[in-house]
């Protein structure tokens, strides 16, 4: 290469360096300037972002508080509203077992509460539970007196004396909330009477047995807030200084005490932004146009994860947490947008109430978690067996509800429960388990039924209860009889109540047990009749089944029990047969009742002899055992009335100690002289004379019933043929007549 050649190569090298110089200098400048700008950009970014998050998680924090509060509130009216709660905190000495199990401890273990406290009209202690163990009752004086005395007051005047506005939207029952100190923890405190939802006679307005629950706000609610809402480092601090990263919302109780601040560190998007983009800007400025993109990207993610933060929390407000169906605020708030606009057009609206039949049977054989299981799984059918225009919502416990909007007609509505139904039939596999637990359904449809929400409400509750009552797994339409029958029967519960009170309106009659060997009396049944001062005598099954819906049974039957003892006092038979209810078998203490009643009037306990339905025995086992091991081990007699009309099976017979079977009347009817008799009857008397159990048979009309029953081995004999229903002066006549003057051992026949 020449000299010259090598001197134009320097010279272009150099005059590529000034142009790259006068060139770099701005362009480095520019890089400089843009990067400062994107500098501050990015700081004002972050701090824009970071005060954004800060605020949302304020307001977040304030209405977990806010909805805490209401949710023990809520939490406690699944289980004080109810008629076994009353029993129980009632009875002479509480089983411990049952109030952990339904009002204590279980609200520990299923809804988080720390403490819970029973007191009883006096404002004394029964009942304590702290941290999930049961303590005693004492502990409320140093736990929670101070604030009990500042809360109990106001609320037994307000439950004395109710006023419209009381009951908070979505209670059933008035109750008081605070916040303050309770065993050295700041908690959440809420007080719910005690009451029942059948409206038992044996409770004074502001003498309620009271509920306390007791949340704590330093303890699991803080872990809850770090866990639930990523709330980093969540906790509760008794002062005012935290450090400069952490933000605090006070926690005042009504009076204004200060308690604490419920501190958090916030999270930080845009810091965590700069964190993650400094290092690169460091190395390259080059790279910074490239750079801005990017932290555009970052930055309207975090815009974007702001924003499904804030729906996020809409969707908690709005959304059961167990199932994600929508709770009753969204449902109240679909059902009012729903049937406006059916106002104005020509299509309706169906509303569906369901009941998830025998629940309770699955949460008390397999525990609570299978039992949220099935409630998803529940929730998941009724979800795949509906429209996406159709809103599902669950409004408590397994309680749900479906909106059916633009319902043309009722067939419409018809074909949803029919799929609904036909869904939930099929077994669920929970726990290793397959249960079937079928739904009950009740229909109101607007404008037709109401074009109130509440009041459309009341008519699908009303069709719900006729679904149950009539043998659920069925869906039931409302009409105007069902209100009729519910006002009609709301009328009979007063009417019972007064008569309760008043005393001289039921009267007990007597129908003659005979022997069917000797054709005398042996025995007699006691029964009811009601002398109503507007419509005269009324038989038992007007007015019975009311009495067990409102729990009105339990003070009448023992009534009926005492007059009947006391009456065959005077009479030389060996055996009084009482019916008794399925809901007086349920009871724990019934046993206790029956022999008090018997140790008061000196009635021998072997002379009684106790009637229970073939159907109430069976589905009432486990509660029925207890009662009659007690009953039998003072040598009471246990009988099964209209043997055959049930399960009819000697083996659940088997598990259980029955003395007697009754053959249902309809088996006597359908006696056939001409073609040999009834050989049902006489399978059964063979059946229980081998199992040890005697036989009557009832609904003795003719001679020939009579004489053939007698042939097949029944033991006792009971119908008009032989005596109807009479009072005790004319047994008493029939008795001194000879007709059974001699009793006739049960054992001998």
């Amino acid at each position: 290469m020449s000299m010259y050649a090598s001197a134009e190569i320097v010279k272009q090298n150099e005059r590529g360096v000034r142009f790259l110089t006068r060139i770099a200098a701005p362009a480095l400048a520019a890089i400089v300037v843009m990067a400062g700008l994107l500098v501050l950009v990015v700081m004002l970014s972050a701090s824009q972002a970071n005060q954004l998050a800060a605020e949302r998680q304020q307001r977040l924090v304030s209405a977990i508080v806010k909805q805490s509060i209401a949710r023990i509130a809520h939490d406690q009216d699944a289980v004080t509203v109810w008629d076994e709660s009353v029993r129980h905190v009632l009875a002479p000495k509480p089983d411990q077992a049952w109030l952990d199990g339904n009002l204590g401890i279980w609200l520990h273990g299923y809804n988080g509460h720390d403490e819970v406290f029973i007191v009883d009209a006096h404002d004394r202690p029964i009942y304590a539970m702290q941290d999930g163990r049961r303590v005693p009752p004492q502990r409320y004086y140093a736990a929670l007196a101070p604030i009990g005395a500042r809360m109990i007051p106001d609320l037994r005047r307000r439950t004395r004396h109710p006023r419209p506005g009381d009951i908070a939207p979505g209670m059933r029952s008035p109750g008081a909330t605070d916040l303050g100190m309770v065993s050295g923890h700041p908690s959440i405190v809420s007080i719910k009477p005690i009451i029942s939802d059948k409206a038992l006679p044996r409770q004074i307005p502001g003498q309620e047995y009271l509920h306390i629950s007791v949340r704590h706000l330093d303890g699991g609610f803080a872990a809850m807030l770090a866990q639930e809402y990523q709330l980093e480092s969540a906790h509760f601090s008794a002062s005012p200084n935290i450090g400069a990263e952490e933000h605090a919302l006070p926690i005042s109780s009504r009076s204004g005490d200060l308690l604490g601040y419920l501190v958090w560190k916030p999270f930080g998007p845009g810091a965590l932004m700069v964190r993650r983009i400094a290092p690169a800007a460091a190395g390259a400025l080059l790279l910074v146009l490239a750079m801005v993109g990017w932290l555009l990207v970052r930055i309207r993610r975090s815009a974007l994860q702001l924003e499904a933060s804030r729906a996020q929390a809409q969707h908690l407000a709005f959304h059961d947490a167990l199932t994600g169906l929508a709770n009753r605020a969204l449902f109240e708030d679909r059902l009012t947008r729903a049937l406006a606009a059916a106002r104005g057009g020509a299509k309706s609206v169906a509303l569906l109430y369901f009941d998830m039949d025998r629940f309770k049977d699955v949460n008390d054989s397999l525990g609570h978690p299978a039992g949220d299981e099935l409630i998803c799984a529940f929730a998941r059918r009724l979800v795949e067996a509906t429209r996406v225009s159709d809103l599902v919502a669950r409004i408590g416990g397994d309680e749900f509800a479906i909106i059916q909007s633009d319902v043309a007609s009722r067939a419409e509505a018809e074909i949803l429960c029919m799929r609904i139904v036909e869904a939930v039939s099929e077994p669920f596999d929970l726990a290793g388990s397959r249960l079937n637990i079928g739904v009950s359904i009740g229909v109101a449809i607007a404008p037709d039924d109401a074009d109130d929400r509440t009041e459309l409400a009341r008519k699908a509750d009303i069709a719900l209860y006729e679904a149950k009552a009539g043998g659920r797994g069925r869906y039931v339409f409302f009409d105007l009889a069902m209100d009729a029958s519910i006002r009609h029967r709301h009328v009979m519960d007063q009417d019972l109540r007064a008569a309760l009170i008043a005393g001289d309106q039921f009267e007990v009659v007597y129908q003659p047990v005979y022997s069917g060997r000797t054709h005398r009396i042996c025995g007699a049944e006691a029964l009811v009749r009601w002398r109503h001062p507007r419509f005269g005598f009324l038989s038992p099954a007007t007015f019975i089944p009311v009495a067990e819906a409102t729990g009105l049974i339990e003070p009448l039957g023992e009534w009926v029990l005492e007059q009947a003892c006391r009456a065959a006092m005077r009479w030389p038979i060996k055996m009084l047969s009482v019916n008794i209810s399925a809901v007086q078998l349920r009871n724990t203490g019934f046993a206790d009742r029956v022999l008090q009643i018997l140790d008061r009037v000196g009635f021998d306990p072997a002379r009684l002899e106790l009637e229970i339905t073939e159907t109430s025995f069976i589905e009432s086992a486990s509660h029925c055992r207890p009662n009659l091991a007690a009953l039998r081990a003072r040598g009471v007699q246990i009988a099964l009335d209209d043997f055959g009309t049930g399960y009819s099976s000697f083996s659940h017979l088997r598990e259980f100690d029955v003395d007697r079977i009754k053959i249902d009347q309809s088996f006597v009817r359908g006696i056939d002289i001409a073609n040999g008799g009834s050989p049902i009857i006489r399978a059964i008397v063979a059946l229980a004379k081998a199992s040890g159990m005697q036989v009557t048979a009832e609904g003795v009309e003719t001679a020939a019933q009579s004489k053939f029953l007698t042939r097949a081995g029944c033991n006792l004999l009971q119908g008009f043929l032989l005596s109807r229903p009479i009072g005790a002066a004319e047994l008493e006549a029939l008795l001194a007549a000879g007709v059974g003057s001699e009793p006739v051992p049960a054992e001998s026949e």
